[in-house]
């Protein structure tokens, strides 16, 4: 018997809740298209984006907030961007978020406070690869999982892939296989066991 065919804009159950190391966020369903929609996915190999996605800002949870004005003396040298300028200045409450909340960080001259203006990239990651740091402990969830995102226990596409106006969409491998093992660094091996099934029954579907 054929496998019953799943709509593109279906939201399939997981097995169980899987929680981050920090109890937050929990996912339980995630969206079908996360294995189907494409993005370029390796970004700084780009050269045509313009750094596009970084023009926003970015939410950062508490945790990684905590993080980085732990290393603001070294890293505020090295962003060259005093840590005042840094992030808004009210932080958003949100139970799904680590730490239950974030920080979004400014924009300045059309993009992120921490952009590279003198190359590519995101200067968080650029400054814990230079001090021998894993970029997980001061990049936030949002920032690491983009284009993917999360909301009432749902991993989905983000709104930039949505509406397409993420500059690279279509492009490269999907969302999923682009970000598997981010995702597994967050939520764990069962649980990308568990996505690789629901994979697996999305492809043939869409087959």
């Amino acid at each position: 018997m054929a496998d019953p065919e799943i709509p593109p804009d279906a939201v399939l159950d997981l097995p169980r809740g899987f929680a981050t190391r920090w109890r937050a966020p929990v996912i339980r369903a995630v969206a079908a298209r996360v294995f189907t929609r494409r993005y370029f996915t390796h970004c700084l190999a780009c050269g045509f984006c313009d750094d596009w996605c970084c023009q926003f800002g970015v939410d950062v949870d508490l945790v990684h907030h905590a993080q980085l004005l732990a290393h603001a003396d070294t890293l505020e040298t090295f962003v060259g961007v005093p840590r005042g300028e840094w992030f808004e200045p009210a932080p958003d409450l949100d139970v799904e978020m680590p730490g239950g909340g974030s920080f979004r960080t400014r924009v300045r001259d059309g993009a992120c406070v921490f952009l590279n203006r003198r190359g590519r990239g995101c200067q968080i990651h650029a400054y814990a690869v230079a001090q021998g740091l894993d970029y997980h402990d001061l990049k936030s969830i949002v920032d690491c999982l983009f284009p993917l995102t999360f909301g009432d226990g749902v991993l989905s596409t983000a709104e930039e892939v949505d509406d397409e106006t993420l500059v690279c969409v279509d492009q490269g491998p999907s969302l999923y296989r682009g970000l598997r093992e981010e995702i597994r660094y967050y939520f764990g091996s069962d649980c990308i066991a568990a996505l690789d099934r629901l994979e697996r029954q999305v492809l043939r579907s869409a087959a």
